[in-house]
C-alpha cells in the first residue's frame, strides 16, 4: 500500500519579477484543484507539505513569508493557498528544488512516504527539478496537469511531457485521478 504526500510549491510567491503577472494569472487556474486534493489529504490525515522560496528571510516562518509577499497581485492567490496551522508542513528551499538543502527527504522518510503529488510554481523550473530530484530518489510521481504553471504554456506543456517520458510521471489531470 503506497502513502502519498501533497508537495505545494512555491505557491506564496509575491510575483515580483519579470512575467510575475503573467505566472500570476497562470497560477489563478491551478489553485481550486490543488485545494480540493488538499482539503481531502487533510481530512485523510495524509500530508500536506509546502515548499517555498525563503526571500531572503531565512527563516521557515510561513506567516513572515506571507507578509513579506503579500501585495495587489498575490494577495487573493496566497489568501487561499495558505498553509494551515498546525496541520500543514512548511519548509524553505535556497534554490529550485525542494530537496536541495532542505530536510524534506528525511521527513518523507519519517513519514513513510512514497508517492509525491507535485504541484505548484513554476512548473518548468522549481516543480521539474523538485520531481527530477524525487525521481531519483526513486519516489513515485503524480503530477497533474492543472497542478502546475509557468510563465508560458509551451515551457509549462514541455515540462509536463519531460516528466511523464523521463520521470515516468502520471500527468492526467486531477479528476482522473483517484485519491
Amino acid at each position: 500500500m503506497s502513502k502519498a504526500a501533497l508537495l505545494i510549491i512555491d505557491m506564496i510567491n509575491d510575483f515580483n519579477f519579470d512575467a510575475g503577472k503573467t505566472l500570476a494569472i497562470h497560477t489563478r487556474k491551478i489553485i481550486d484543484p490543488i485545494l480540493t486534493l488538499k482539503r481531502s489529504f487533510n481530512k485523510s490525515d495524509m500530508p500536506v507539505i509546502y515548499i517555498n522560496d525563503h526571500y531572503n528571510l531565512w527563516q521557515a516562518d510561513f506567516e513572515k513569508i506571507i507578509d513579506h509577499c503579500s501585495n495587489e497581485t498575490s494577495d487573493e492567490l496566497i489568501k487561499k493557498i495558505a498553509p494551515e496551522k498546525n496541520q500543514d508542513y512548511f519548509l524553505i528551499k535556497p534554490k529550485h528544488s525542494a530537496f536541495y538543502g532542505t530536510a524534506l527527504h528525511t521527513l518523507l522518510q519519517q513519514l513513510k512516504v512514497d508517492t509525491l503529488v507535485l504541484s505548484g510554481i513554476a512548473g518548468n523550473i522549481c516543480v521539474l527539478f523538485t520531481a527530477n530530484d524525487a525521481y531519483m530518489r526513486e519516489y513515485n510521481l503524480i503530477i497533474p496537469e492543472d497542478f502546475i504553471a509557468s510563465n508560458d504554456d509551451e515551457d509549462n506543456k514541455y515540462a509536463l511531457t519531460m516528466m511523464k517520458n523521463v520521470l515516468s510521471a502520471d500527468t492526467r489531470p486531477s479528476r482522473e485521478l483517484d485519491f
